[in-house]
């Protein structure tokens, strides 16, 4: 029996060598394989990687080793090759590229890899200015904007030409390739599609490490590929993004209703209107829901006068859940006199509660810009860096009235733990390219369902439960979700969501990652599986 004692040391010695040289293999990229010039970019100090290691979401913590400020897009390319052609090792380095780290649930974390400050290369955005406006006799007026570029900054300097993007989300603090990877939505989306239809060009540093090119009609497949792709088939650099005239002004205007068929029917009616060039078409439309336990505005935007809380206040003890109508129609001097007429006609036949119609009229900016206001204050008050266990979800037209029934009236309106908003409003299928990565459910109109809630550190698990609770709902009730910003746990969760488009995802990844090196913290593919 001592006789073996040796083997079994000899055994155990090569163990921890074979361990120690894995891990040596592992971290080699980042220590001896790029170049000084890149790695004197690479960031280990505690304040960067803790920055790294948590995004809005405050739920997921997951550190990187590195953090990369790049001054330049090859800077990106060097460092996703320095991990694709690593000979050492059988698992390279996993790389994410973060914008402002707004995700939920991690997804632009890199545990043990590299995280990309994508702000980086927009502040210093070498070879010209990061927001390039121009026009073409092809295209017409069109920016050129770096992928880590804020939209507030892209609004900002556009409007100095009289110019603007034409569709939106409602928060404007987010980077240009962090909301082209997702779709980019809002209350703009029924008219001018989401963002990602709003997109005639791309450089992308695919998994690879090549700088490519792509458009509708140049390296098409990885165009369509990466928008909506949820980082997973390359980084975007640069995005040529459609402008139009841009508008002074906005009418902005909230409608009360307690009946939720008529609530829909309307909504349904005003984005039937959603000729790009309409006359008589609204600009915004949203939908949210007040809850009887907490106040008419949210944190989003104070909208409702002072003078009339007492009586919304009312209404909700009443009523319990009172469904609102959020409209926005722009205008400049050249409509300034007819945008009232106009809204006056198509208001005609709508079904809100009586004289509970409200209406602002501010600059175009402001709008824009409305939920900084409520970020700020937040921020002042200590409440916006907390968990957000967020959940949006994309809920077809023919069972709405029965996510209404079961989800709003049963268990939001029973559970009673609502802080935050509930957005919900339609979309029009027609405005979004099925080529493209991101998917919806397969109905002409569907509803975006938002539960943006907030909640303190040691309580975001009961809203998490709601959600739960209610996704086991809608399994149960048979209604085919789609989840936007999604985050799921296994392969077969996420088969099922892209449900056909999954085999084309699937060769995509194989096509442009196939070390499956970008967007680790997605969860969609596995690093040891084989594409």
């Amino acid at each position: 029996m001592a006789e073996n004692f040796p083997i079994v040391s000899q055994f155990m010695v090569m163990f921890i060598i074979t361990r120690l040289l894995s891990i040596v293999c592992k971290a080699k990229p980042l220590a001896h394989c790029l170049s000084n010039e890149l790695a004197e970019k690479l960031r280990t100090d505690p304040k960067s990687i803790s920055t790294a290691s948590v995004d809005f979401g405050n739920i997921v913590r997951e550190a990187p080793e590195a953090v990369l400020h790049p001054s330049c897009p090859e800077d990106i390319a060097d460092l996703v090759r320095s991990a694709y052609c690593d000979g050492d090792s059988s698992i390279p380095f996993a790389i994410a590229a973060r914008g402002r780290g707004h995700s939920i649930r991690g997804q632009a974390m890199a545990r043990g890899g590299v995280v990309v400050d994508m702000t980086s290369l927009a502040r210093h955005h070498s070879g010209g200015a990061a927001i390039s406006v121009s026009w073409s006799r092809h295209l017409g007026y069109y920016a050129d904007v770096s992928g880590g570029q804020l939209w507030r900054d892209v609004l900002e300097e556009t409007l100095r030409q009289g110019l603007s993007p034409v569709s939106w989300t409602d928060y404007l603090y987010l980077t240009v390739g962090g909301t082209l990877s997702n779709a980019g939505i809002s209350g703009q989306t029924f008219r001018y599609g989401p963002q990602i239809s709003n997109v005639y060009e791309m450089d992308v540093i695919t998994g690879t490490g090549k700088l490519t090119t792509c458009s509708p009609d140049e390296n098409q497949e990885l165009f369509y590929s990466v928008l909506g792709g949820l980082g997973q088939f390359g980084i975007i650099t640069r995005a040529r993004i459609a402008l139009d005239r841009a508008p002074k002004r906005v009418k902005w205007m909230r409608m009360l209703y307690s009946d939720f068929s008529a609530f829909t029917k309307d909504q349904e009616y005003l984005i039937s209107k959603n000729g790009r060039y309409q006359d008589n078409a609204l600009d915004y439309v949203e939908g949210l829901l007040l809850m009887h336990q907490g106040p008419p505005d949210s944190w989003r935007s104070s909208f409702f006068p002072l003078s009339d809380h007492p009586r919304i206040i009312s209404l909700l003890k009443q009523h319990k859940i009172i469904y609102c109508i959020e409209v926005a129609k722009y205008y400049d001097d050249l409509t300034q006199n007819t945008v009232n007429k106009d809204l006056e006609n198509l208001f005609q036949g709508l079904s809100h509660i009586p004289k509970f119609m409200f209406q602002k009229d501010i600059a175009y900016v402001d709008f824009l810009d409305r939920v900084r206001e409520g970020e700020l204050k937040l921020t002042a008050q200590g409440l916006w860096d907390v968990p957000h266990p967020w959940l949006n979800l994309f809920v077809p037209k023919s069972r709405i009235a029965d996510f209404n029934d079961g989800v709003f009236k049963n268990i939001v309106l029973k559970r009673n733990i609502t802080t935050g908003t509930i957005l919900i409003y339609p979309m029009s299928r027609n405005k979004w390219d099925d080529r493209m990565s991101a998917v919806v459910p397969d109905e002409d109109v569907f509803y975006t369902v938002g539960f943006l809630h907030s909640s303190g550190f040691d309580d975001w698990e009961k809203f998490d439960l709601q959600n739960k609770e209610l996704l086991r709902f809608c399994e149960d009730a048979g209604i085919e979700l789609k989840h936007y910003l999604p985050s799921f746990g296994n392969e077969q969760q996420w088969t099922r969501h892209f449900g056909s488009k999954w085999r084309r995802f699937h060769q995509r990844k194989a096509r442009f990652d196939p070390k499956m090196i970008l967007s680790p913290g997605q969860r969609i593919f596995s690093r040891n599986q084989s594409i």
